[in-house]
């Protein structure tokens, strides 16, 4: 098999050390490797398949022989994505910088590989969100068409990065100390407020719009219709930090354009590859983000119709964010890509 040079830019953030992680356990074949950051990450030591590596500043030069690039997000993504295509790399990058923009396909690949073949050096890697709910409609909308979705998520403080992981574990200490919660990083660093996670929920992830909705659930939204190729498709979001280490879940309601059985969903969900169907009221089996962190698939239950709307159903999906959210469903773009021989 053809072995093609990888780099990593922000090898050393939570994505990145996933994206390691990744490599460890999966075959991609890559033959050299570079680990990039900022200046202050450069010189430490990482590991990957039994090979120390030493980060490197994130230059201009820094892609020169780079086949493939993967890009942990973050706005340093503008300036360097555009930088690693001229020097002949192929980009798969996980900030919302092109995620909508036309020219950039937005990729799942268990959902539309069929895009990655019009990118023009860059492929976007969706929000974390959107890829989970995603996976469990993907074999819902094959068949039937999805008129419309009804979202509401639970977002793990992971999603915030290491600082929001942090400040909620500072705070569950300080409220089992019987001390005053401090709060530093919810809703978002940014805002002009910030409250308590720990024994609480956060109704705003990123900064509202003129509409009302946050940027996140917006995310949701556009991205979902991008993916699908379905700009007619309505989605209405909202969405929820809450009080857990790692994985997010959501619960979904779809109306679908005509009417198919429970068990024809269910089929259609048990099969699908990387999603696992776990549903079993009568033992009260069912997702939790407590026991899918860590794991690679996205795991759906509490599968049922609506009974208030025609033609509509109900599910819960959980997946681990920082995997299937970012850097697997990233580094499976590139596995799809060499299977295919589209590099």
């Amino acid at each position: 098999m053809k072995e093609y040079n990888l780099a990593i830019l922000g090898a050393t953030g939570a994505v990145g050390q996933e994206f390691i992680n990744l490599l460890n356990e999966r075959d991609f074949p890559f033959k050299n490797l570079k680990l990039l950051a900022s200046a202050r990450s450069a010189g430490k030591e990482l590991t990957v398949r039994g090979k120390t590596y030493k980060v490197e500043e994130a230059k201009a030069d820094s892609f020169n022989g780079v086949d493939v690039a993967l890009f942990a997000g973050g706005s340093i993504s503008k300036t360097f994505a555009p930088i690693a295509v001229k020097a002949g790399a192929v980009v798969i990058d996980n900030s919302s910088t092109y995620r909508m923009d036309p020219e950039v396909p937005l990729i799942v690949p268990e959902v539309n590989p069929q895009d990655i073949k019009k990118h023009k050096g860059i492929i976007a890697n969706p929000n974390c969100s959107t890829i989970i709910m995603v996976m469990a409609l993907k074999p819902i909308y094959d068949l039937a068409r999805i008129k419309r979705i009804i979202v509401s998520t639970y977002q793990a403080a992971s999603g915030a990065g290491k600082d929001g992981l942090d400040e909620l574990e500072r705070q569950i200490k300080e409220a089992a100390a019987g001390k005053e919660m401090t709060a530093h990083i919810f809703p978002s660093a940014s805002a002009a407020k910030h409250f308590p996670l720990a024994l609480n929920l956060v109704p705003q992830i990123d900064v509202f719009l003129d509409n009302l909705y946050t940027k996140e659930e917006m995310k949701m939204v556009n991205e979902t219709k991008k993916i699908f190729s379905d700009p007619e498709m309505r989605i209405t979001a909202t969405t929820v930090r809450v009080p857990v280490y790692r994985s997010h879940s959501e619960s979904v309601n779809v109306e679908l354009e005509h009417d198919v059985e429970l068990a024809d969903i269910r089929k259609a969900l048990s099969q699908f590859p990387g999603v696992v169907l776990q549903d079993d009221p009568s033992q009260q089996i069912y997702p939790m983000p407590l026991y899918t962190s860590g794991l690679n698939d996205v795991y759906v239950g509490r599968l049922r119709r609506d009974e208030s709307a025609d033609r509509s159903f109900n599910f819960w999906c959980v997946g681990d964010q920082i995997r299937k959210g970012a850097a697997l469903n990233t580094l499976q773009i590139a596995e799809t890509m060499v299977k295919n021989n589209w590099l």
